[in-house]
């Protein structure tokens, strides 16, 4: 009898010349992967073409073109995914003219969406209309609708696509394509969707999946002008099932709105999900009107929800009006017999709206921090109120001082913050540095690519001063962390990594085959204990929960960075992606998407999926432990 054939553990673990293929793309050798994309073998072809996806190379552009009429159904697809995310202008007539005689229906999807990436202005009318053949074929309907959306995000729209968008919303179309078109409306900036409110008003009250009803929610921010939309608003926001609708709809809340708007919002502020309180407290200080600041001050202190609690404070101090003084001592009182240093920070970014407070919080800055997360928060505190317009005229010169000293300071952190304020055109500090040595002394001090955002950011200043164009971001190459092929080779396919923290367990999938490097260096952090007793450092509602930071405040990194992974997935609810300060730089930090977020597909790198423990994800806080991390089957 003859034994069984073992699976390999991954698609690496045997085929060396996968490994190949992904180690040249990891190494950005557009040259090297070319020849691939013709070998006799569609699982080179495909894997050569995902692996340029990637890189990113325009020079591929020609090679991918030819690859469109691949006898294999699936190359096409990925290989206009890879022409997608090389966003190159002059594959457009070769993506209009391929999809119009494309038959398999995956394929035809991609290209619709590449043409949205790659579209001109002109070519944006062809998208906006479907060829007849077409006009009910439920993959193109998606295609488009993700053709259009990504056109959006590059701010090219029109009228006509924005009308076919609205129509795309239509509960007879596909959940795909209705979740792309809600999107699209959503993140499209300067859109005005007055003539299309009542449509909108209807889609966020009736579509069946919440992604699709919170995107319209968020919508409706433009259509404010027409007078149903505040009370729709409203009822969403206090009814709707699903947190994040009831969150997206405080948030297309708008000062004009808020009169008709806040009773709705002041009973958000007990919402039973945080995220939607911490949102409601946003709004209040971003929008209110005619409040005194005590009543903020009094629906503080009733809180427990210490986030929440620091934003109205922040209110209170915004609107405090004579009283502001003794609003202040409370809110320093409060930051004094707090243990919590996220609390901590909370409360000096409220004491950021008073400029009265710039002494307390510039000791808690200087000359030493008690702990990086407060240096961090008062750093960025002090320039808040540098922004206001009642910051004092004779405090301005002063103000320059700090900033400098912030510089000189070596705490990564206050540097990159202290450095961007000095480059900010609205503050005006140009004129008071004369030089711009003091910058490039702190940053020869620098380690990189440790600390290669505070670099960038000092590096940009620099440029400012001196009236120079900023130098290109000096990325790691791969060479200086390779991925480790034998660490990759051991990793199931369906490896699992269990994350123990203090609200509960989340379980991921790791993308071993999707995303090796990226979840080989995760291993290796996890198996060294890295991420033991780290902390869940931002957490943006509806958006993302993040940690795996080393400093505890989102500057921190490891000595090495890797390069972006952008294999053909989707941000979708629960995907975990790596954080970055730009392609081919990420490091340890990792987030965890609490919806569909699809304006990060391909800019971000999915090395795992959630695939228990999302109602956990959607109550972490700022400030919440990492347990532990342990790799399960």
């Amino acid at each position: 009898m003859s034994t069984p054939a073992v699976a390999p553990v991954n698609k690496f673990a045997a085929d060396s010349t996968l490994r190949r293929i992904a180690t040249m793309q990891d190494e950005r050798r557009t040259s090297a992967l070319l020849p691939y994309l013709s070998k006799p073998e569609a699982l080179y072809r495909r894997e050569a073409a995902l692996a340029l996806a990637s890189v990113q190379d325009k020079a591929a552009t020609p090679a991918l073109l030819a690859l469109l009429t691949d006898s294999d159904a699936s190359v096409r697809k990925v290989t206009a995914y890879a022409l997608g995310q090389t966003a190159d202008s002059a594959a457009e007539s070769a993506l209009q003219r391929r999809v119009i005689v494309e038959p398999d229906p995956a394929a035809r999807r991609y290209l619709l969406e590449a043409l949205g990436r790659c579209t001109t202005r002109a070519g944006l009318a062809s998208l906006s209309r479907l060829p007849a053949n077409l006009a009910s074929d439920t993959a193109a309907l998606a295609g488009q609708a993700w053709g259009l959306y990504r056109a959006g995000l590059r701010g090219l729209t029109s009228e006509e696509a924005v009308g076919r968008v609205v129509q795309l919303l239509a509960p007879t179309n596909p959940y795909d394509a209705r979740l792309a078109a809600a999107n699209m409306l959503a993140r499209t900036r300067s859109l005005n969707l007055t003539p299309y409110a009542a449509t909108l008003l209807g889609v966020a009250q009736t579509d069946p999946t919440y992604a699709v009803r919170s995107a319209v929610a968020a919508s409706l921010s433009k259509a404010a002008a027409v007078p149903s939309v505040p009370g729709v608003l409203a009822v969403l926001a206090r009814r709707d099932p699903d947190y994040r609708v009831r969150l997206s709809a405080l948030r297309a809340m708008t000062a004009a709105m808020y009169a008709p708007v806040k009773e709705a919002a002041w009973a958000a502020l007990t919402d039973p999900n945080d995220q939607v309180a911490l949102v409601a407290a946003e709004f209040f200080l971003a929008n209110a009107s005619g409040e005194p600041g005590t009543i903020f001050l009094e629906k503080a202190n009733q809180l427990t929800q210490w986030r929440v609690r620091a934003t109205l404070l922040a209110a209170a101090l915004k609107f405090g009006g004579p009283i502001r003084g003794a609003i202040r001592t409370a809110v320093q009182q409060r930051y004094a017999a707090s243990s919590d240093v996220y609390e901590k920070g909370y409360l000096l970014k409220a004491l950021g709206e008073d400029p009265g407070a710039y002494e307390f919080v510039e000791k808690a800055v200087f000359p030493k921090p008690t702990s990086l997360v407060i240096g961090t928060y008062g750093m960025e505190a002090l320039v808040s109120m540098r922004r206001l317009a009642d910051f004092p005229a004779e405090q301005k010169a002063a103000f320059a001082l700090t900033l400098q000293r912030g510089v000189a300071s070596g705490d990564v952190a206050i540097m990159g913050v202290a450095a961007e304020a000095i480059r900010d055109p609205k503050l005006g500090m140009r004129s008071l540095f004369v030089s711009s040595d003091f910058l490039k002394t702190a940053r020869d001090k620098l380690t990189l690519p440790r600390d290669l955002e505070a670099w960038e950011s000092l590096q940009q200043t620099i440029a400012y001063l001196d009236n120079v164009a900023a130098p290109s971001l000096p990325v790691a190459k791969a060479a200086a962390h390779p991925i480790d092929w034998t660490l990759v080779q051991t990793i199931p396919a369906g490896q699992r990594a269990a994350v123990r923290t203090s609200k509960g367990l989340i379980v991921f999938h790791l993308l071993v085959n999707d995303a090796p490097g990226s979840v080989a260096s995760f291993v290796a952090l996890t198996r060294e204990g890295f991420y033991k007793g780290k902390t869940i450092h931002r957490v943006v509602p509806n958006f993302v929960a993040q940690g795996g930071c080393p400093r505890g405040d989102g500057w921190g990194s490891t000595d090495y960075n890797l390069r972006s992974e952008f294999a053909d997935l989707r941000y979708g609810e629960g995907a975990v992606g790596l954080a970055s300060a730009g392609k081919d730089t990420e490091s340890c930090q990792w987030f965890i998407t609490h919806s569909p977020t699809p304006h990060l597909d391909g800019r971000y790198t999915i090395f795992a999926q959630v695939i228990s423990g999302t109602d956990v994800v959607s109550r972490l806080e700022i400030g919440d432990r990492i347990e532990n991390i342990e790799l399960v089957k």
